[in-house]
């Protein structure tokens, strides 16, 4: 008889899927390496935006969508290369999660008004602040509320064993349990049997070495996610044998502020804004994505370049915490002409004229596309300018264990490694090879989706013999 029902290993996105096992009757046990997990970890660092194709949410503002609508958003992000298994599934189950948050976890969600590259409408929903960090201590206050859930901080998922439970029971089987093993900072370790385990331990963003084997073009570049992201789930499910894919694949970002370390969000460009690099030259459309643009800013002289907008930018953009965050730090240089702009950053202002001047005539409508093909610009940038010196970051990885439509890992020849689940950067996403699959929002909807799927398979598929208590 198994002592719990689930176990959780990583306490992001992770929590989704042990507060819908606990809705459906299931005992679970969280475990989380990071004794600091509510500030720390890539959910709580995200920008807290879930696709929801179809939601209530969208009907409400009018916005007409369909889960075909996104998939078809993706295949033209991806090329077609995103994992079609892990595609559907998220697009089907998006709008079941949002609500699911607003309705079940009593979170605040809303639409956002904001339009991100590659998405033909807007169906990223968020939170008030558009901050992780709210989301994660909704999730978080939840579970701590539930009777059914046990949350364990800090302990890391070690060791993970498959054990029949009958003796017709193969190790693959339904049949089993899992003995798992948990390990204190302090070296003391402790076991329990599982009837199902999800890895949400994220991925490998963390480890030095794994990301200059699998991405090594974005290498060098600031990592900017939980320390605790070190490819526990890689390493857990390959001693298991369990397949892999997409290893290539992440999300980057060119818009982390040099001085403050937090993100400029990619609004100040969609709003209109541009990017230059170090020299004050504009180097690609800025509105084909953050991801993909974090390797062309690694790749500019310094590694390193200025977002620039204006004031109108300025004021729609500080309903983002983390822009004020920027703002609050004094990262933020102004100019009353686009000369003064220049010296208070160090660049020709002529050629910073020229820049701003190439995507305004785009803005007034005198040309289809500027000189970096660009199409789209919302209204010319007025005086007075702002600029924000950015770094390109890695934010997290995209590629993982592969899984099905129920979150089950595994193996090379497509069977289910039993009740073995993963979701979030522990698994395949649905961005494709590199960073230019990436969707705004498609990190944390494999976070959610996926653990929200695996709970689900866990409590259809769960026996109806009692579990002992774990208590923390």
């Amino acid at each position: 008889m198994a002592d719990v029902d689930l176990l959780v290993a990583g306490a992001g996105g992770g929590l989704a899927g042990a507060l819908r096992a606990a809705e459906r009757g299931l005992q679970v046990v969280v475990a989380e390496a990071n004794p600091h997990f509510r500030r720390g970890n890539n959910t709580a660092m995200s920008t807290a935006m879930i696709p929801g194709p179809g939601s209530r949410f969208q009907r409400a503002a009018g916005v007409e969508d369909s889960q075909e609508r996104f998939l078809a958003d993706v295949a033209a992000k991806t090329r077609g290369e995103a994992d079609p298994v892990v595609a559907k599934t998220l697009a089907g189950v998006g709008a079941e999660v949002v609500e699911w948050l607003a309705d079940h976890v009593g979170l605040p969600v809303e639409l956002a008004a904001v339009d991100y590259p590659g998405h033909s409408v807007r169906r990223c929903h968020t939170l008030p602040g558009h901050h992780g960090s709210t989301l994660l201590r909704g999730l978080a206050d939840a579970v701590e509320a539930s009777s059914s859930i046990d949350l364990l901080v800090p302990a890391r998922l070690t060791g993970l064993e498959p054990v029949p439970v009958s003796s017709d029971g193969a190790p693959r089987s339904e049949r089993q349990e899992w003995r798992v093993t948990l390990t204190r900072p302090d070296g003391g370790s402790e076991q329990l049997t599982a009837a199902a385990v999800l890895l949400a331990t994220n991925g490998y963003g963390a480890s030095p070495e794994l990301v200059g084997r699998h991405l090594p073009e974005i290498a060098g570049a600031a990592y900017h996610g939980s320390e605790y992201s070190t490819g526990d789930a890689l390493r857990l499910g390959g001693e298991l044998g369990a397949a892999t894919g997409f290893l290539d694949a992440y999300q980057g970002h060119a818009g982390l502020s040099a001085a403050a370390r937090t993100l400029v969000t990619w609004t100040t460009v969609m709003a209109g804004g541009i990017v230059v690099d170090a020299d004050g030259r504009r180097f690609g459309d800025e509105t084909v994505g953050y991801s993909e643009y974090a390797a062309m800013l690694a790749a500019r002289p310094g590694a390193r370049g200025w977002a620039v907008f204006d004031a109108r930018i300025d004021a729609a953009t500080q309903g983002f915490t983390d822009y004020r965050d920027v703002v609050e730090a004094g990262a933020v240089r102004w100019g009353a002409t686009v000369p003064e702009l220049a010296d208070r950053i160090g660049v020709d202002p002529a050629v910073l004229e020229e820049e701003i001047a190439d995507a305004a005539a785009v803005a007034r409508g005198e040309v289809v596309a500027d000189r970096v093909g660009r199409r789209s610009v919302t209204a010319p940038l007025e005086a007075p300018y702002a600029a924000v010196g950015i770094v390109p970051a890695l934010f997290h990885t995209q590629g993982g264990l592969a899984v099905d439509a129920d979150a089950r890992v595994l193996d090379p020849a497509g069977r289910p490694l039993g009740s073995l689940h993963a979701s979030g950067g522990a698994a395949v996403g649905m961005s494709g090879h590199g960073a230019a699959g990436y969707l705004a929002g498609n990190g944390l909807l494999p976070a959610l989706g996926l653990a929200y799927r695996a709970a689900d398979h866990v409590a259809s598929a769960a026996s109806t013999h009692p579990v002992r208590k774990v208590h923390a």
